[in-house]
Parts: C-alpha cells; structure tokens; sequence
C-alpha cells in the first residue's frame, strides 16, 4: 500500500493544473486516471486558452432562439429527446441562473477566474518546453450576415472597454486579407488578440504531465469510484494497489457527479457533449475562427484543421449522433477547401458544466479531507491551471488571488 500526502483524481486539465499547484507548494501529489493525461475532455476542445471568456455561456432567454434548437434548425445545440426528462431539473436551473440580474454576478465572479487563465499557463507552458505548441494570435469571431456583423462589433466594443480586451474589428475586406484561404466573402470579424492557441491540446496536457512527473509527483491508473474513506483519510484502487492520502480531490470533469452521487451529493451538474474532426485542408487559416452562423469552430492543428461543433445534450454514454459535425462540413466546405477526413470516426466527448455556469471549488461541505474542482463546462482548458492555484491556495490556507465564496460547493446546501 502506498501512502502520499494529496491524490488527484482526474488528469485532465484541471487535474494536472491542480496537481502542479499542490507541487510547487511542496506536496507529494499522486495523479489517477484511468486513461493517460490528456486523453478525454482536455484532448477534444477547440485548443484556445480564452483570455477574452469573461462572460460564460447563459442560458438563450428569447423565444427565436429556443424554437431554432427546438425545431432542429440551430447547429449550436442538438438534444435526445430520451434524455430531456433527466436533464430537465439542472437544465431549469440553468435558465432561471441566466436571467439578467442573477446572471449578472456570475459573469462577474467567472471573469475573475479567466483573467488569472493566461499568467497561470504561462510559467508551466515554459517550464514544460511546450512554446512550439503555442501561438500567441487570438482567434476571430466571424459573421455571414451583415445585421449579426454589426450587432457583435458594438458588443465587442463595450466588452473591452469594461474588461480591459485586445480586440480588433474587421470589415469584409480586412477579413479577407488577414484569411486569403477562405473562398466566400463574410460579413466581417472581431479578432479577440488577447488569447493564446494551442496546436495539440491533448499534447499539452501531456508535456504537463511530464513536467509532473520530473518534479517527482507519480501517475496511476485507477478507478475512481473505488474511492472510500480510509481512517482518517482516504483510500482509491490503483493497478498498482490501494493508494491512501491524507487529501483526495475529485477533478473528474464530467464523470464528477458520478462520484459525488455515491457520495450522497446532488449538486445541480450536467454534461453538453460535443465532437470534433481533422480534416487535410490544403491551405490552413491563420488563426482558428469560429462560424457564428453554423455553431462551428474552424481550428489549425498539427493533424490538421480541426471542426468542433456546439453542445449536444445527451445522457453521458449515448451512441454518437454526430449530426452538427456533418451540418459543420457542409457548411465549412463553402468557406475553405476542406480536404479530407483524417481520422475514420469522429472524436465524441463531454463538457461538465453546473446550473450556475461557475466551477465547483473548494471543500467538499461533509467530508473532511475531501476537495472538489470540477464544472468548468467549456473552459476547462483555459481554467485548469488558474483554478488548481485557487484550489492549492485555498486548502494551503494562504490568500486566495479571487474570493473563492462564488464556486464553493456549500453554495448548493450541504
């Protein structure tokens, strides 16, 4: 049996980020997973560190918007109808936290979290030898339509101007000659400058993983529903035996509300799947650019440009119905030479996402030596690190850089 002072369940992004907080505070860290680092959530995103993300995804409140998906006619989200009724409560929760004056201070506690997301990768990108993945030109946000066009670069102004954001706007002819690939003429783009773009998300996870390891910390595969208190600590099944720490700290993403159930938590957690697939474009963009109009984000990687698609709401094990990437390929081959598919069958993962849009930080509310970090929804990529350092600080009892009272998990009831 093996004995470590702090065990992290999870080695996504935020496990990692996590665990490498705890390490330079000098705790002995054990990751566990059941997969390599970086092989789930963390690999499948649109690999941009979002520095402009001040504003988390709310709940569409107007009546249009919510017929589109309903009837099918939006590609930003698809739904099993079998798996509404389960999704329903959270869901409700979701929308009643997105009205404007309850939504209001949650942009604000979550812009505190995404202002930390930068200087947090920057030292551990460094010392992880990881700049080659690194591209430090933002991505643009682009729009068919004239009306959308302008409303969006109004938004955008008031945006940085309250947030302090880099950010340009470009007309048709700005956006044509910063992107010569693309073979339609658009409306225009706001080019957020702020945040960074990775090259290979999953390749990124793991160089922090190797940085773990060579500071000494160990990886184990394990199942983290073995998890049970052990004396007056905790114990979790490894391949290689049981392994007992002091601390425990649940960093499962969307397998999260698995564990915390087990545990006799109901935290209002839900899951938004999404897809993604690498095609060999001939000519690659500049930089990654979302389709606005078609719910489609269009992102250079080593293996390729790489379509990720908006959020599915199904049950977390339901076969894949990847209908929005095939609505993305047809709607991307009218803006690029798209090429070919790389992979046979796309890639298919979840985002775990809480009814008040904020991550799930700090002690768990009735078990002492319990610590939670999960619900990032689609910013897990851009958060890991900055949450691991609140995180770290908050269970080191030094002063946190941001009032953690916002993503406690008492804010839900014990």
């Amino acid at each position: 049996m093996k004995n470590t002072a702090t065990v992290v369940l999870g080695a996504g992004m935020v496990g990692l980020g996590t665990a490498l907080a705890l390490q330079q505070r000098g705790h002995a860290v054990t990751l566990v997973d059941r997969k390599p680092p970086g092989r789930e959530t963390s690999y499948g995103n649109a690999g941009i560190i979002q520095r402009e993300a001040v504003e988390p995804y709310a709940f569409p409140r107007d009546i249009a918007t919510l017929l589109r998906v309903a009837t099918g006619r939006s590609n930003d989200a698809n739904y099993h109808l079998g798996a509404l009724w389960s999704l329903l409560p959270p869901l409700a929760r979701y929308w009643h936290a997105s009205a404007p004056r309850r939504y209001a201070p949650i942009a604000d506690a979550y812009g505190k979290l995404i202002a930390q997301s930068i200087e947090a990768h920057r030292p551990l990108i460094a010392e992880a030898g990881a700049d080659a993945l690194v591209s430090r030109n933002g991505w643009r946000q682009a729009y068919r339509d004239a009306a959308g066009f302008e409303a969006a670069a109004a938004a955008a102004r008031r945006l940085t101007q309250r947030a302090g954001l880099d950010a340009v706007v470009l007309d048709s002819a700005a956006l044509a000659a910063a992107e010569p690939a693309l073979c339609l003429p658009l409306a225009g783009a706001i080019h957020w400058r702020d945040p960074w773009s990775i090259s290979d998300p999953g390749e990124l996870v793991a160089r922090y993983a190797q940085l773990f390891l060579r500071r000494g910390g160990s990886f184990a595969h394990g199942d983290a529903s073995t998890l049970r208190q052990q004396g007056s600590g905790w114990s979790v099944q490894t391949d290689d035996g049981p392994v007992e720490a002091e601390r425990m700290v649940v960093a499962l993403g969307p397998w999260a509300d698995t564990l915390t159930r087990q545990l006799g938590y109901r935290l209002p957690l839900f899951v938004k799947r999404g897809y993604h697939r690498h095609y060999a474009t001939p000519v690659r963009l500049n930089a990654p650019m979302l389709d606005v109009a078609h719910g489609v984000m269009l992102a250079p990687m080593s293996r390729g440009l790489r379509l990720t698609t908006g959020a599915e709401f199904a049950r977390i094990d339901a076969p894949a119905t990847p209908v929005q990437l095939r609505h993305a390929e047809r709607s991307t081959q009218a803006l690029i030479d798209l090429g070919d598919p790389v992979e046979a069958v796309p890639w298919l993962g979840a985002r775990p996402c809480t009814a008040d849009m904020k991550p799930v930080i700090g002690p768990a509310p009735r078990h002492a030596g319990l610590w939670f970090n999960f619900g990032h929804a689609h910013q897990g990529f851009t958060l890991g690190p900055a949450t691991g350092q609140l995180l770290a600080e908050m269970m080191d009892g030094e002063t946190p850089f941001t009032d953690p009272a916002p993503y406690l998990p008492s804010r839900f009831g014990r």
